[in-house]
């Protein structure tokens, strides 16, 4: 697989970071909408080919970290595994096992991304709070499309979650903190009355709250703006990893995405090997 050719990182944003709530964060937000809501942003993820932006970037982590277990915090409706699964085999050459976590579990997703891959991709039963993973859950973490949810004080305390357990992590954003970025997320709810139909399995319910009370498209604009507002600069991403602790190798960039108009920004981090 082609590694996709990275991208400059601006020297800095046009606007300020914002700390403003999303809808599907909200515990009285209805399990459906929330889970039509990430079930369209996977559809996405998985059309856009975002998987072959992340493979080579996680890839390479996961080879300097030791390791081909990943636990993927807030995984929401299942994320890019679909495709960046086989993608990530075929640069390790040997099989890769995903452990999905979140603090509002989608069993149905993750049974049916795990029948489809053998059963190498599992759910986790009980809600995971990511600023503080059970110890059982040993593996490289992973946050796609969420990193942005948490403020400076809870996002600094992931990253020293992880380097305090010795686990690597990988975090991977589509959403910045720039006007053409959030111009181009503002047009998610016409993209969801086209795509929510495809959205599997099929749910009556989910085109209820698509067509008749258009909900799901409306916590698609609102969390997308949002999410552009709140996210996180390469610069910063890699100051609050520097504040995280010692003894871990970090890097962080911005690289093209195949299918998709927006930039991925992405950091990792592992424990640094012994000179």
């Amino acid at each position: 697989m082609t590694t996709p050719a990275p991208l400059p990182a601006r020297a800095g944003p046009r606007f300020g970071r914002l700390q403003l709530f999303e809808l599907e964060d909200q515990p009285w937000c209805p399990r459906a909408v929330r889970d039509g809501a990430t079930g369209y942003l996977e559809l996405v993820a998985r059309w856009g080919g975002v998987h072959a932006a992340v493979a080579p970037v996680l890839a390479r982590a996961l080879r300097a970290a030791g390791t081909r277990r990943i636990v993927d915090l807030c995984a929401g409706g299942g994320g890019p595994w679909r495709s960046l699964r086989p993608a990530l085999e075929e640069q390790l050459g040997g099989e890769v096992t995903i452990r999905l976590t979140d603090r509002y579990p989608n069993p149905d997703a993750a049974a049916r991304l795990g029948a489809a891959a053998g059963g190498r991709i599992t759910a986790w039963p009980a809600p995971v709070d990511a600023l503080a993973v059970p110890a059982e859950l040993d593996g490289f973490r992973t946050l796609f499309t969420s990193f942005h949810h948490f403020p400076p004080g809870e996002a600094a305390a992931i990253l020293a979650d992880a380097v305090r357990s010795r686990q690597g992590i990988a975090i991977f954003e589509l959403t910045a903190r720039r006007a053409r970025t959030t111009a181009l997320i503002a047009g998610g709810p016409l993209l969801a009355l086209g795509l929510v139909p495809w959205i599997r399995p099929f749910r009556w319910s989910r085109l209820a709250w698509t067509y008749l009370v258009p909900a799901i498209p409306l916590v698609v604009l609102w969390d997308g703006i949002v999410s552009c507002l709140r996210s996180y600069t390469v610069p910063e991403l890699r100051a609050l990893a520097a504040a995280a602790g010692e003894g871990y190798a970090w890097e962080a960039g911005v690289s093209r995405v195949p299918r998709l108009p927006v930039p991925l920004t992405w950091l990792v981090g592992y424990p640094a090997p012994h000179r």
